[in-house]
């Protein structure tokens, strides 16, 4: 360091980049194969996480700059589609992002081809670079979408709403990830951000051409599907999956938190009846949105009929001219001036 200082300080900011840059509490886990290595949490990942959310802002004004913005000056819309097409087209590009990337992990992973796998040897401390980094990129985007709300200019009825949002997306990546359900919110966020894809998906072609509402019926269908495969998984991973986890015992030091708790067949079905009904609820505001959507699509319908059959029959009732003249002072006159009367001849 004496002979060549630069070298130190290239070492010592490696070193503190990788700390921003890449996960870290990385362990040597031993396999049948050799050693693999993984990595588990610690309050280390908040300076990772704080390094991408400033990542997700540039993107986002990326997005919003070089995509959004053109589209919009072509579209000329309001002030209040203008902000709800930016909403569905910033979250169309992260879904999108999202769920390629979610189902390429769950694939390479294997929990799809093995679903025992998303409860067998729970607790599961130690993630794959993969999923770690996923997760973190997760948490990055949610919580960079906090300060948006002000680089956005949204406008304060809109805000409640996002806020909500923002809230239960963390609350689930963030409770999946310390509490070592990280595979089990892996497919939840998948089955999730598939319904949201499509949802925004339609508002965007909504916008462009306001009779096109088929993607919303589409939208309609997987969000049906999605929240089924949901409430089975819940159904198969607490009801029938955790209860026969052979570590029973509380032992936070491992990461099992709460595995004992499902062994009980009360609290069981406490959890799983909460389950029902926060999903009973999300299909009850689902009928009724598409029961207030068909309501109003059948009388714009209706009141579009009753529109052409007034024009038609204004035009049935409309007088229809007897001549080719013209009025003057009550009296008819020819094109030429003179009257269309034929005029006596008077006898010589």
């Amino acid at each position: 360091c004496l002979f060549f200082p630069s070298v130190c300080v290239c070492q010592v900011t490696a070193k503190t980049a990788f700390l921003f840059i890449l996960p870290q509490y990385n362990v040597s886990v031993p396999t049948a194969d050799g050693e693999l290595v993984q990595y588990h949490y610690g309050l280390k990942d908040l300076v990772t996480i704080l390094f991408y959310i400033f990542i997700a802002i540039i993107l986002h004004a990326v997005v919003q700059e070089y995509a959004l913005d053109k589209i919009n000056r072509r579209l000329h819309l309001s002030k209040v589609k203008h902000s709800k097409f930016n909403e569905s087209g910033q979250l169309v590009a992260f879904h999108l992002t999202s769920i390629i990337w979610c189902l390429y992990v769950v694939v390479t992973e294997g929990y799809i081809s093995n679903p025992r796998s998303l409860w067998e040897n729970y607790p599961h401390v130690y993630l794959p670079y993969q999923v770690k980094f996923f997760y973190l990129c997760q948490l990055a985007y949610w919580l960079h979408a906090l300060p948006e709300l002000y680089f956005q200019k949204v406008r304060k009825e809109e805000i409640p709403r996002q806020l909500r949002c923002i809230a239960l997306y963390l609350l689930h990546i963030a409770g999946a990830y310390l509490l070592n359900l990280t595979r089990l919110g892996l497919i939840l966020l998948l089955l999730q951000y598939l319904a949201e894809f499509f949802f925004h998906m339609a508002h965007l072609v909504y916008f462009t051409d306001e009779n096109n509402e088929k993607l919303f019926n589409v939208w309609a269908v997987v969000f049906v599907v999605t929240r089924l495969f949901t409430l089975t998984l819940y159904i198969l991973v607490i009801g029938f999956g955790l209860p026969r986890v052979e570590s029973q015992a509380l032992d936070p030091e491992r990461g099992n938190f709460f595995s004992f708790l499902f062994n009980n067949i009360l609290f069981r079905m406490s959890v799983l009846l909460l389950v029902c009904l926060f999903q009973a609820s999300v299909m009850w505001h689902f009928i009724h949105f598409q029961l207030r959507r068909w309501r109003e699509y059948w009388n714009e319908q209706s009141s579009r009929k009753r529109a052409a059959a007034a024009a038609g029959t204004k035009q049935q009732t409309k007088p229809l001219k007897r001549d080719s003249g013209y009025h003057e002072n009550g009296v008819v006159k020819a094109e030429n001036g003179t009257s269309p009367r034929t005029k006596k001849l008077k006898s010589p």
